[in-house]
């Protein structure tokens, strides 16, 4: 039979096209609506925290397709401001080979790049080389969600209201405008490219080049800002794209290798942080005095009337059971000064993270890595610190002037969302301990605070007569039995759906987040006593099916820890060349589960685990080894002064960033420029066809390549910086 479409009259063929056109179009949209996810289905989500997933119903429609596309927004304007394409699959970021030990002799087990993973009653006896395929590292094949896409979520329900609709004017403020240059400093020096493809770099001019960090001197955003009142303007604004500067900063007229550990913690050159206001600021409060050519550190302070040490164990004498090095292993330092607390702490076996703003005290943080004391250039002003929930032991403010009473104890609150339940916060601060009308407000109202959070005060002592300083120690509740019995809602309880551990770009809260309860949920036990805590698996770990590598987390936690002891042991200490008594701070810029700061445990340095926000979520593993750590995205700069690293470590990194960053590798090559001292080192582990470029461009900033090795399709570097700069000539 004849279509009767095909006997229609001529006249009526435009009205019968108009009706298939509605036709194919229902079509379509049924099938659209067949494939739609239901009103009763939900968004899963895992975390490390448990592997039970959170259920989020979806049973309003319009608060749905909001939500969605709050999502596609937040990813578009990601895209532009940390130049990092969320997406979940990890197949888009990891490399095709595997992490096995290219340093294993020949005579030892050949290990093939395609075998699984084995089981912990599997790992040989005789401590044989083992691998960890990256194969595997799909995101459907871990348990482990990452923080990019912790924070993603956490952004999304920021800029929805409650009734379902998007708040357009929040997802407005966070859009980059990558057509206008972000700084005046990002287009003046550039890296040039002759044509037979031979780099030649150009030295930074700029003004404050020599002590130039992207992300907190991008001049042009910071004067766009409309309030710098939470201190807006020191947090991290980074230049995006083709605004980022490829030239080399310059070094300090006269700059000379830095002095050893421990010698460092006493005195440094002068040269190498020219700063003197702080010199002359804090002269009559024994911080640091210039000698000669040296800048010399007393180990004093404000409240260190006798010394940091002696103030460190004064803590201890008035609560024995904050046991320092034992029981406090991690420690949490709020407006550090030149990090002396810190820095002295590693005599009692206690590893502390340490950090003030840039410019509060003219370079304080770069005089404490210039020390060998870890620290961190951030402030507490609008965004969550770069670290989970639930992970330090203590956290420590010795004459901080914070009010932590205003905004309902917003910052308060947010170093409670990182303290350890069971843990420790100690205030020395003038409230504490004078009876000035000021402080004795100050102390009223905060005391307010504490008390709404369920913070136990353990102790307040009086100014002692001879240092005139005394100290408050609060301790955060072990479970919700104090929450549960609160007559009044004040601070508020978080919104179920807040990601605590949600923390890269992501707004501070006023509310308080229930402790962790339950079987096999990470921060409902202690970790064990150190120096037996850095090998001991969290016992949260069982309950975590998928670690890194699609295998249960326990499991890849024991195999990790021995391929890393391995590496360590048999290569990196012996073969490379690194003096290791020069080396004393240390990046990982993939850490995984710490196993290789854990493998470092027992020599002189410490590791600044770096957890990359498109990575697995393993910080708080490495947290409840006794080891210290944060989120970052390579795409951006760190928030760190230039010059302060000894060794830079980087595992099969670089592949994903090549795929997922503006410009490839140049701007994370041109990072590590910046951030490791001359003389310092590189090591880089990585499959060949990528080393091969990463070889280029560190040859080409002069950098000697001293040791390489070759296995299959893997390749191991070690280079070391040298004092050369593009004005300097070869």
């Amino acid at each position: 039979m004849k279509s009767k479409i095909g006997r229609v009259p001529e006249k009526r063929i435009p009205g019968v096209l108009m009706t298939a056109a509605i036709f194919i179009s229902m079509f379509l949209i049924a099938i659209w609506v067949i494939s739609y996810p239901s009103d009763t289905s939900g968004y899963v989500a895992t975390t490390g925290d448990s592997t039970t997933a959170k259920i989020i119903p979806g049973n309003e429609q319009a608060l749905a397709e909001a939500k969605a596309d709050a999502e596609d927004k937040i990813d578009d304007e990601d895209m532009d401001e940390d130049k990092t394409p969320k997406n979940d699959s990890r197949e888009e970021v990891e490399p095709d080979v595997s992490e096995k030990d290219p340093t294993a002799s020949e005579d030892e087990p050949d290990v093939k790049t395609d075998v699984e993973i084995p089981n912990e009653e599997e790992v040989p006896a005789d401590g044989a080389k083992l691998e960890l395929s990256v194969e595997n590292k799909e995101a459907n094949k871990t348990s482990l969600i990452t923080q990019a896409k912790e924070s993603t979520e956490e952004k999304i329900t920021e800029v929805i209201e409650k009734e379902g609709t998007v708040d357009e004017k929040a997802l407005e403020s966070r859009k980059d405008d990558e057509t206008k240059s972000s700084d005046d400093t990002a287009t003046e020096d550039e890296v040039e490219v002759t044509d037979d493809g031979k780099v030649i770099w150009q030295v930074c001019s700029f003004e404050g080049a020599q002590d130039y960090i992207p992300c907190l001197d991008n001049k042009k955003e910071i004067k766009k800002l409309p309030s710098t009142k939470h201190f807006e303007h020191r947090e991290r604004h980074c230049p995006v794209g083709n605004d980022m500067p490829s030239c080399i900063l310059p070094l300090p007229e006269g700059y000379k290798v830095r002095i050893d550990w421990p010698e460092s913690r006493d005195k440094i050159w002068h040269s190498n942080v020219p700063h003197d206001k702080l010199v002359s600021y804090k002269q009559d409060q024994n911080w640091v005095r210039k000698e000669g050519d040296m800048l010399v550190f007393p180990g004093g302070g404000t409240q260190f009337k006798h010394g940091a040490l002696q103030y460190i164990d004064s803590i201890h004498s008035i609560w024995e059971d904050i046991s320092w090095g034992k029981n406090s292993r991690v420690i949490l330092d709020v407006g550090c000064g030149v990090a002396s607390f810190g820095g002295y702490m590693f005599d009692r076996d206690a590893l502390v993270m340490s950090f003030a703003p840039k410019d509060e005290h003219d370079a304080q943080v770069q005089m404490a890595l210039e020390r060998g004391i870890p620290a961190l250039v951030s402030v507490m002003g609008t965004k969550r610190l770069v670290f989970p929930s639930n992970v330090y032991d203590v956290v420590h403010c010795a004459r901080c002037r914070v009010k932590w009473h205003a905004e309902g104890g917003r910052l308060l609150l947010e170093l409670n969302r990182v303290l350890r339940p069971g843990g420790y916060f100690v205030w020395s601060a003038t409230p504490v301990y004078r009876k000035d009308p000021e402080d004795m407000d100050d102390w009223k109202e905060t005391i307010a605070v504490t008390e709404g959070m369920c913070w136990k005060l353990i102790i307040r002592t009086k100014a002692d007569p001879e240092t005139q300083i005394g100290y408050a120690i609060f301790q955060k509740p072990e479970d919700n039995s104090c929450y549960e019995k609160r007559t009044v809602d004040q601070p508020p309880m978080c919104d179920v759906d807040d990601k605590q551990d949600a923390a890269w770009y992501v707004e501070m809260n006023s509310c308080l987040h229930r402790i962790p309860t339950g079987e096999g949920i990470r921060g409902t036990e202690w970790p064990a006593e150190w120096p037996a805590r850095v090998e001991a698996s969290p016992k949260w770990l069982k309950s975590v099916p998928k670690g890194i590598f699609g295998k249960p987390a326990a499991e890849e936690f024991v195999t990790d820890s021995n391929h890393w002891r391995n590496v360590v042991e048999d290569s990196y200490l012996t073969k490379v060349g690194i003096t290791w008594s020069h080396i004393r701070n240390v990046i990982d810029m993939n850490a995984g589960y710490g196993g290789f700061a854990a493998a470092l445990a027992s020599q002189p340095v410490w590791v600044m685990n770096v957890v990359p926000t498109d990575e697995p979520d393993t910080l708080p593993i490495i947290f409840d080894r006794g080891l210290i750590g944060l989120y970052h995205d390579w795409c951006e700069s760190l928030s760190t002064y230039p010059r302060t690293y000894d060794l830079m470590h980087s595992n099969h990194l670089f592949s994903g960033l090549k795929k997922r960053c503006t410009n490839g590798i140049l701007d994370t090559i041109v990072e590590m420029d910046r951030v490791l001292r001359p003389d310092g080192w590189a090591i880089f582990r990585e499959t060949a066809d990528v080393m091969s470029e990463i070889e280029e461009l560190v040859k080409s900033l002069h950098w000697e390549v001293k040791y390489t090795y070759d296995e299959k399709s893997e390749r191991l570097v070690a280079a070391q910086k040298g004092m050369w700069r593009p004005e300097s000539g070869l």
